[in-house]
């Protein structure tokens, strides 16, 4: 760290200990670790205007808080308009997501050794084919290379979301 920015930083220490208090400083931080989202980003915002003179960086030094956090806040603020996230964007793609024809392949593979609820009870089939028979069936009657499809596990997790269940023989 550059001697300037250390000596600025200690100044802003300096300049904001008389300002907040120790208990003001976990009141603060408590209230915006129990909200979220925009409420978080509003209220962030408001505490960076009254206390710290609109400073995200000096929030930051203080409080611990994001600056990229506050300064949206303190956009949303300004144009009255609230950022809204896309949760359901974020993460892995599910594997029938990134190749749609594996669902139908699998369906093909499976369907001859289906058979439906014997109780009527479910919509789920119970099959005998197992995920590692599927893997060996893509590959050899439906060309797939093995690099391209899932692990086992993960196979046997795309049967159930198919609604198939292995079922053993009972003998």
């Amino acid at each position: 760290m550059s001697q300037s920015r250390a000596m600025c930083l200690s100044l802003l220490r300096i300049n904001l200990q008389p300002m907040l208090d120790a208990t003001l400083k976990s009141t603060l931080k408590d209230a915006a670790r129990k909200l979220t989202g925009p409420k978080k980003r509003a209220f962030m915002a408001k505490v960076v205007e009254d206390y710290f003179d609109g400073s995200a960086r000096k929030a930051e030094t203080c409080l611990g808080w994001n600056r990229q956090t506050v300064r949206l806040g303190q956009h949303e603020r300004r144009s009255g308009f609230t950022c809204v996230a896309n949760y359901q964007a974020r993460g892995r793609k599910k594997t029938e997501d990134k190749q749609p024809a594996l669902a139908d392949d699998i369906h093909e593979l499976v369907a001859e050794q289906t058979q439906a609820d014997p109780q009527l009870k479910s919509a789920m089939a119970y099959t005998k084919v197992t995920a590692r028979a599927v893997l060996a069936a893509l590959v050899t009657e439906k060309g797939y290379e093995e690099t391209d499809l899932p692990c086992r596990q993960t196979m046997g997790t795309i049967l159930n979301r198919l609604d198939y269940r292995i079922k053993k023989h009972k003998k």
